[in-house]
Parts: C-alpha cells; sequence; structure tokens
C-alpha cells in the first residue's frame, strides 16, 4: 500500500517535501505499506486549515455536532473490519483482541461522546453570573502506536463534541488506522479543515505542533519523555496541554480466599497486547508468607498465554511492535536477571521456533524488590515482576513508591476491603477486581503519568473553555 497523501481542509493532498517511510508488519519484519511525514510546512497547512473552520464549526448547535458524531460512527461501523484489519497489519495484535477490543473502542468512544454532548449544558447561571462552556479553538492531538484507534478516538470524539477542530498526528510506527479513520471522516461528511491528519516523526512534526501559535490546546499519550517536550514547546504560547503518559501499575493481591484466581487473572492482564499498555498491572504484589505460592501459580497462567501468529486461532500473546521494542525489552530481561530477580518463566530470546517476528516469551520475575530497575522502569513488554509485601500498610508503600499514577489493581474477596485500600492509592484508576470501566470512566494520571482526563464528560471538559458573563 502507497499511503503518501495527508488529510487536510476536507482533501488528500500530497506533501510540501516528499520523504517516505515504511510501515513494518511486526509478525512478519516486511513492510506492508508506505507513509509520508511531514514538516513543519505541512503543519502550517493543516492549522491554517483548522483555524479558518473554526468559526463556523464552533457555532454549530448541539443538535448538528449530535448528528456529524452520528454518522461518524454509523460510518465507522461500516469500515469495522478496515480499521481491525489496519491495526492487526501494523502492531500485530492478534484476531480477537484486535475486533473485540482494539476496533470496538472506538465505537465506545463516539457513544459515549455522543452522549455527554447531548447532556451537557453549555450554558447557566450561576448566582447573579451566566456561565458559558465554549470550543477551546484549534486542537493538536498526537497519539502513540500501542492502542491506536483507542487513542484516536478518546481524543477526537469529544474535540468534535465540544466544537474544537483538530490536527491529528498518529504514531509513525502505527499509522494505517488513523489513515482508515481519516477516510471514515471524509466520508461522514466532517465539514473541511474540521479534521486534518499529518503523519510525521515526533520530533519534527509533533514539535511544530506544540510550538505553533495557531494551536489552542495539545493533547498527547505517549512516553513521559515525549509528554515532556510537548509541554516545553507548548510553554512558548502558553497553550492548554493534556498528556497520558506512562504508568507502572501495582496490583495489591489479598491473602484471602480469592488468592488463586487473583493472581492468575493478574498475570493475565499483565500479559494483554503482549503487555502494551500503559496502565497493565505489571507490578504484582503479593503477602511474603503466600510468595512461593503465587510464584508457581503465575508460572502455570503465564503458560496459558499462547505466544504466535497474530492471525492464527488460538494466539493470545502477538509480536511487540518493532525492534526497536524488542531490543528494549530485551535489554529490560536482561537487566533483572543481573539485578537478581528470579527468572520464574520466560526469558531472553525469542519463543522457540520463531525466527521472524518481535516476538517474545512471556516473562515473570519473582523475589523483585521495588527498588530494582524492571520495578520502576515501564517495559512496555509481557513481564511481570511479583513483589513481597508484609502488611496491607506495606502494600500500600510499595504501590504508591514510583514516579507513575496511571492506574493500579485491587485483587480480592471482600469489596469494603478493596475500596478501603484504593482510597489510598496515588492514581488516576483503581482497578477492583479487574474491573475496567470501558468508555464512560474518566481516564488519566497522576504524578509523571500526566494530567487532564480523558472519556465521557471529563474528556469533553477538556476541550471547553469557562467563560464568566458578569451582571447579565
Amino acid at each position: 500500500m502507497s499511503l503518501t497523501q495527508f488529510y487536510i481542509n476536507g482533501q488528500w493532498v500530497d506533501p510540501v517535501t516528499p520523504e517516505t517511510l515504511d510501515v513494518i508488519n511486526p509478525a512478519t519484519e516486511e513492510a506492508v505499506a508506505t507513509i509520508s511525514v511531514g514538516t513543519s510546512a505541512d503543519v502550517d497547512k493543516a492549522v491554517a486549515a483548522a483555524k479558518a473552520a473554526f468559526p463556523s464549526y464552533s457555532a454549530t448547535s448541539v443538535q448538528e455536532r449530535v448528528e456529524l458524531l452520528t454518522t461518524i460512527r454509523e460510518t465507522y461501523k461500516k469500515r469495522f473490519d478496515d480499521v481491525a484489519d489496519a491495526i492487526q497489519m501494523e502492531m500485530g495484535a492478534p484476531t480477537e483482541l484486535a475486533r473485540g477490543a482494539q476496533a470496538m473502542v472506538g465505537m465506545g468512544h463516539l457513544k459515549a461522546a455522543i452522549r455527554s454532548l447531548s447532556n451537557h449544558e453549555f450554558e447557566f447561571t450561576h448566582g447573579q453570573f451566566l456561565i458559558r462552556h465554549e470550543p477551546i479553538g484549534v486542537c493538536g492531538l498526537i497519539t502513540p502506536w500501542n492502542w491506536p484507534v483507542n487513542q484516536i478516538a478518546a481524543k477526537l470524539a469529544p474535540c468534535l463534541a465540544a466544537g474544537c477542530t483538530a490536527i491529528l498526528k498518529p504514531s509513525e510506527i502505527a499509522p494505517l488506522s488513523a489513515m482508515v479513520i481519516a477516510e471514515i471522516m471524509h466520508e461522514a461528511g466532517v465539514p473541511a479543515g474540521v479534521f486534518n491528519l499529518v503523519n510525521g516523526y515526533g520530533p519534527v512534526v509533533g514539535e511544530a505542533m506544540s510550538s505553533h501559535k495557531d494551536i489552542d490546546m495539545m493533547s498527547f499519550t505517549g512516553s513521559t519523555r515525549g509528554g515532556v517536550a510537548v509541554a516545553k514547546a507548548s510553554a512558548e504560547t502558553v497553550k492548554r496541554v493534556s498528556q497520558e503518559l506512562g504508568g507502572k501499575s501495582a496490583n495489591i493481591v489479598l491473602d484471602d480466599a480469592a488468592f488463586a484466581e487473583s493472581v492468575a487473572n493478574g498475570v493475565h492482564g499483565c500479559m494483554n497486547n503482549t503487555g502494551q499498555s500503559c496502565n497493565a498491572p505489571t507490578r504484582m504484589l503479593v503477602p511474603a508468607s503466600r510468595h512461593d505460592e503465587a510464584l508457581e501459580i503465575a508460572r502455570q497462567a503465564a503458560a496459558e498465554n499462547t505466544v504466535g501468529d497474530p492471525k492464527a486461532e488460538g494466539t493470545v500473546v502477538g509480536p511487540l511492535v518493532s525492534d526497536l521494542q524488542f531490543n528494549k525489552v530485551q535489554a529490560l530481561i536482561e537487566k533483572g536477571i543481573e539485578e537478581g530477580a528470579t527468572l520464574v518463566c520466560g526469558g531472553t530470546g525469542k519463543p522457540d521456533d520463531m525466527n521472524r517476528g518481535y516476538y517474545v516469551k512471556p516473562t515473570v520475575f519473582g523475589h523483585v524488590t521495588n527498588d530494582m530497575t524492571i520495578a520502576q522502569e515501564e517495559i512496555f513488554g509481557p513481564v511481570l515482576s511479583i513483589i513481597a509485601y508484609d502488611d496491607v500498610d506495606n502494600a500500600v508503600e510499595i504501590a504508591n513508591d514510583t514516579v507513575y499514577g496511571l492506574a493500579a489493581y485491587v485483587s480480592g474477596a471482600d469489596k469494603d476491603d478493596m475500596v478501603s485500600i484504593a482510597r489510598r492509592l496515588r492514581a488516576g484508576q483503581i482497578h477492583l477486581n479487574y474491573g475496567g470501566g470501558g468508555a464512560d470512566a474518566p481516564f488519566g494520571g497522576y504524578k509523571q503519568s500526566g494530567n487532564g482526563r480523558e472519556k465521557a464528560e471529563w474528556g469533553l471538559e477538556d476541550y471547553l473553555e469557562v467563560k464568566a458573563v458578569l451582571g447579565a
């Protein structure tokens, strides 16, 4: 596939300066598509289109925007298979994951945005004042490769719902699903300039967006390092910056009748999406008296995560997204062994009989201490660290002993006990027994995991300014 154009002002256009990049299928290590990578000149064109479209689009009624988002969702539904196939091709998601979660979540975010928009009060009186919520303006959206459509939809749906216009820069590693999204926007009749797409590298296109004087807000999902770069570049123009960054989520497993089930489910949660989820439960905290028992349960559960071709029936764990990610995960597994953690299963190298593709072995470490590299750094691979705690107070202390605060987990038999612990954890989402909130729960982190919140009404509010009219 040759996908060498950008979507700007309602049409597909050639880049200002031709430069291309191959998109690699991580299951085969072969190029499957060619995209163009943009420059600041392409960003200028996209921003000009979004700025010109903003006055008319921001003046549309709630009903008009509801109808537009509904049409987008209906069009997305018709192109669902194309979205799922693109995700599988670009980042190696197994079929069940690509169709059942990766692509399906886009539908959920659009539905949540429609509901939130329909219910939101954009103008109301507060005492003697009139309060208005108004769209912030032109928004730059930078999205990652690990949940490509999830993050696009989580940003784009509330952005359009709020009445803002957008420039999207998807990850250059996994841009294919974003190109399908652009086609969906066009087919749904999104007005010219309201949605624009420019592919490219973060230090070039992302930098140009973040520093652009005519972009009013940047929404970024990616590494903490990347988020810092966006924030610094955005500071000169004092634009709003919303960030969803890294994580190193603790999973406190309680000492009760649900112990074995909690440990096994925690392993599966860590290995999901080949461990490439910023909110994955990668630090499992277990009672010291049951540590060895946890290791055996985890070993058996890890063996159930079949590694293989994403298209093959029964595959649970696909490849990592790139050779760069493969090498990073290998180095961190080696570091865990070097620092004295017990290798329960997995380890370095590719699984047996898998010589092609960026596949890794589902890996579990035991006897991990929270100061080890594998307990502090985000690995972004199917690697679980099991850490012993003395009592619940010690578990909470270990869980909070991280620079991150995106998510945390508490697993056990007593809901009241879990809720009590959840109140003490410094993270933006706390999952009890691996429960999820889908597109309706606010998503975002504490500390170096970012700021702002995405999804539903919380996501909508991120794209709105608050105006007070006095003496009305």
